[in-house]
């Protein structure tokens, strides 16, 4: 027990109320006093003694939670970021949630490992993890003064915090009261940590370590990522004021934030610099010291005007509005390939893509040189990809729109071009018709095929009703399959596919490239469900009622996926999946092998070739792209599409080099009828004067590949099988 006589604190009798307030403060910290003794003497005991009598077992639990824990922060993981290129190396987006540069011992300047032990544990090079004369220093001033502003954690006890918070943790609310809070408990555990992590690491690999991993506010984790956005400079050259100033943001990042209050930052580093100045950090000259801590106290608070905050997402480096639905397509497709996005995040990953800005950019002004950004309720989407017998190189996802999120300013986060579309391609299902036929040896590309102009189907029904198709326009009453992909008569098409059989025509949408249209999602054009409560696929449904609309083109169909479909024809082919990745690297720079779908040979190279061939009339005269492909001299595959009520158009094509993909679509609240002009226009739910694959998505196409082209010499399309033709 203590008995405390008044005397004895200097309080003579009769002392007045003043006295009696100065006497009620000290006893406040006589209680400290006795707080932080026995505090101290707990912590002493369960870091030096981890397993006593009855608690032996739940310490030894605790004792191999500590063990794994200091071994983890010996070869710390840091969340750090994720470096998206184009297909030049040059950054187009970063992804993460901690800025974090980390830097070596040696990167880091003198200076700031200075200011932030003498800020922060000016007895780091003395103590052992735990500062115990530390704490007795807070006892004392405690008891004497009522306070506890002496003694704080360890520099190795922070780390420990700010490990546990923001690395274990991942930064959320829950982890850093976890790690923060004030419990004998966490402080034990916190103390035995520090003490193995001393015998464990150097000194200097310890404030390395802390350096790496600490909070700096405005989004900035650790000295390398702080020095550049306050500074935008390297830690190697902090000079004392600016390295002050970073020290000082460590005790309350925020309220000390120099870009909201400068005269708070400016404070606080010169109280780091005054304490630098007592740890001897300029020189054992007290005079000399004094004066350099006044220059430096002198000095301009030296942030640059715009804190250089590094972008994250999608919308970040380059040009996020144009390149940002690649990235989006990037970020689905690594997810699907075994890179999950909260991996993405903290990794470190640096990802080398397929995406040609030079393409994006022609893909991007051609659309938009149809139809306006802002052009209220119409999107115009395109996807350029490289064809290949190993590899389908994304080399373009572009949109009129530009992506983000204020629709106001024509934007768009939805990744238009690549997911799939609630529309569809119209007459550009009839490749999978005219693939199939040829596979099956129904006709060849120069055989002539009939074209009525009306035909009811045998095979297939409108509810209970005949199902009876008619054309857009006259044609003759015969021509070859050539001459119709490239006039599109809807009733040919009709009979050749009850002769090639409706479901080997949807499996050939389906193997030419058309999966996730065909297999991941529903009619609508949703995506499946896990459990399959909404299936069946748009595909099963198409089979399951015996839809003869199917060669029509009107279900949900992806922009991408077409454009890989020609990709895949003019490969021999060959079918691949569409990757936006060339390789992706590890932080430590090692290859990461991506679960990637192999290639498949989708149709035998003789049908894919005389396919290609057949598809090679629609640009010439007669065929329904020969306005838009007015100038254009290479070989090339071609189909428009328009859906019967002109809620979208596509059109797609191929060179031997590049496969690309248009779809024009209503995209507003409530489909309408897209009308053909300068620009188009939505004209309601009645289909006269509605727009034609030919009118705006071909032109898009053609203003495109034309740059995209430029400077490669024309390839030719491959020779026909004679049985083929």
């Amino acid at each position: 027990m203590l008995f405390v006589r008044l005397s004895q604190w200097g309080f003579p009798r009769g002392c007045g109320r003043g006295c009696w307030s100065v006497f009620a403060a000290r006893a406040t910290g006589l209680v400290k006093l006795v707080g932080l003794c026995l505090m101290a003497g707990v912590l002493v005991a369960a870091v030096l003694f981890p397993v006593v009598g009855g608690l032996g077992l739940a310490s030894n639990r605790a004792a191999d939670t500590v063990d794994q824990t200091s071994g983890e922060l010996t070869k710390a993981e840091l969340p750090l970021v994720t470096t998206v290129l184009d297909m030049h190396g040059q950054p187009i987006a970063y992804l993460y949630d901690q800025y974090r540069v980390p830097v070596p011992s040696e990167g880091i300047a003198d200076t700031m490992k200075a200011a932030i032990i003498a800020i922060e544990d000016k007895r780091f090079f003395e103590h052992k993890g735990v500062d115990w004369q530390g704490i007795a220093r807070a006892a004392a001033k405690a008891g004497v003064e009522g306070e506890t502003s002496q003694g704080a954690s360890t520099l190795t006890q922070q780390y420990v915090k700010n490990y546990l918070a923001f690395v274990v943790g991942k930064g959320s609310e829950e982890a850093y009261e976890k790690a923060t809070e004030a419990t004998l408990g966490r402080k034990i555990s916190e103390a035995r940590i520090a003490t193995q992590l001393e015998q464990k690491m150097s000194k200097d690999e310890i404030l390395t370590a802390y350096l790496n991993v600490v909070p700096f506010g405005n989004g900035a984790f650790g000295v390398g990522a702080a020095a550049r956005t306050y500074f935008d400079t390297t830690p190697d050259k902090l000079t004392v004021p600016q390295a002050a100033m970073l020290a000082g943001l460590v005790n309350e990042p925020s309220r000390l934030n120099p870009g909201s209050d400068v005269d708070a930052a400016i404070k606080r580093r010169n109280t780091v610099i005054e304490r630098m100045r007592d740890n001897g950090a300029f020189g054992p000259d007290a005079k000399v010291a004094e004066e350099k801590a006044a220059e430096y106290k002198a000095a301009d608070i030296g942030v640059v005007p715009d804190l250089k905050l590094l972008p994250n997402g999608c919308v970040g480096a380059g040009d996020g509005p144009v390149y940002g639905f690649f990235c989006r397509y990037l970020i689905d497709y690594l997810e699907k390939a075994g890179l999950p996005t909260e991996e993405l995040l903290r990794g470190g990953y640096t990802i080398t893509t397929t995406m040609d800005p030079a393409a994006t950019r022609a893909a991007k002004d051609a659309a938009e040189a149809q139809v306006p950004k802002t052009q209220p309720g119409i999107a115009n989407a395109m996807a350029v990809v490289e064809p290949g017998a190993d590899k389908h190189r994304v080399r373009a996802l572009a949109a009129n729109r530009d992506f983000g999120n204020n629709a106001d300013a024509g934007q768009s986060a939805y990744s238009i071009p690549a997911e799939v579309t609630k529309f569809g391609a119209g007459s550009i299902y009839k490749v999978f018709t005219a693939a199939s036929a040829l596979e099956r040896g129904v006709t060849g590309i120069d055989k002539q095929i009939d074209v009525p102009k009306t035909y009811t189907s045998k095979v297939y029904k409108d509810g209970s009703k005949p199902y009876t198709v008619k054309n857009a326009g006259d044609y003759k009453d015969k021509m070859t399959l050539t001459e119709a992909l490239a006039q599109s008569p809807n009733t040919a098409f009709i009979i050749l596919e009850e002769k090639a059989g409706l479901n080997n025509v949807v499996d050939m949408a389906y193997r030419l490239g058309l999966r996730e249209s065909m297999q991941g999602v529903d009619w609508r054009g949703d995506p499946l469900k896990a459990d399959g409560s909404n299936g069946p696929s748009q595909g099963d449904v198409y089979k399951r009622d015996n839809s003869g609309s199917f060669t029509l083109g009107a279900g949900p169909t992806s922009v991408l996926e077409l454009s890989n479909v020609a990709a895949t024809i003019v490969s021999g082919g060959k079918w691949c999946p569409p990757t936006p990745v060339e390789n992706v690297v590890d932080r430590n720079g090692q290859p990461v092998q991506l679960k990637e779908a192999p290639c498949d040979q989708a149709i035998a190279p003789e049908v894919a070739n005389a396919l290609a061939v057949g598809m090679s009339a629609d640009t010439k005269p007669g065929g329904t792209a020969s306005g838009a492909a007015s100038g254009w001299n290479r070989p090339m595959i071609g189909k428009t599409g328009t859906t019967e009520n002109h809620w979208s158009v596509a059109f797609i094509g191929a060179t031997p080099q590049f496969a690309g993909a248009v779809m024009t679509f209503t995209d507003g609240v409530a489909p309408q009828v897209i009308c053909n002009g300068t620009p188009p226009r939505l004209c309601g739910t009645y289909d006269a004067g509605g727009v034609y694959g030919g009118q705006v998505a071909a032109p898009t196409w053609f203003n495109a590949m034309r740059v995209i082209h430029d400077g490669k010499p024309p390839a030719n399309l491959p020779a026909v099988d004679p049985r083929y033709r």
